[in-house]
């Protein structure tokens, strides 16, 4: 999505850290919530940014932080920007989540369990993580 006109290998040699994006307040103080272009702008900023950690071999971008911003700091720039900072932890938090979730679902299946029918993650949103 857009990868093109990104540069996941260039890295930034300042060490300045870009503080993720915090919603607006309205004027009565109430948070405005992300309309429809904006949360489509923030899923191709994070989608961009995980094919990125991908291509990488990172799986979790909180813990290998600095791995990360090696790898991918133009590209974690832009999610941050692009969206709100509790929804770059929680999708950081997340990705980890359903990676080990399809690891326990694909060690019961190959020990002969069952896995109820949706359990699993699609695959084309797992990371897709070396061996």
């Amino acid at each position: 999505m857009g990868l093109s006109s990104l540069n996941p290998f260039s890295s930034s040699s300042s060490s300045t850290t870009t503080t993720p994006s915090t919603p607006k307040p309205s004027a009565d103080g109430a948070f405005i919530a992300p309309d429809r272009t904006s949360r489509a702008k923030c899923y191709e900023a994070r989608d961009a940014f995980f094919h990125c950690l991908d291509k990488n071999g990172i799986l979790d971008a909180i813990k290998d932080q600095e791995k990360a911003r090696q790898g991918c700091g133009d590209v974690e720039k832009a999610f941050g920007r692009d969206c709100a900072g509790s929804w770059v932890t929680y999708f950081k938090q997340r990705r980890v989540m359903e990676w080990k979730k399809q690891q326990t679902l694909n060690k019961i299946e190959a020990e002969g369990g069952w896995v109820p029918e949706g359990a699993a993650t699609p695959a084309a949103s797992q990371p897709q993580m070396p061996k």
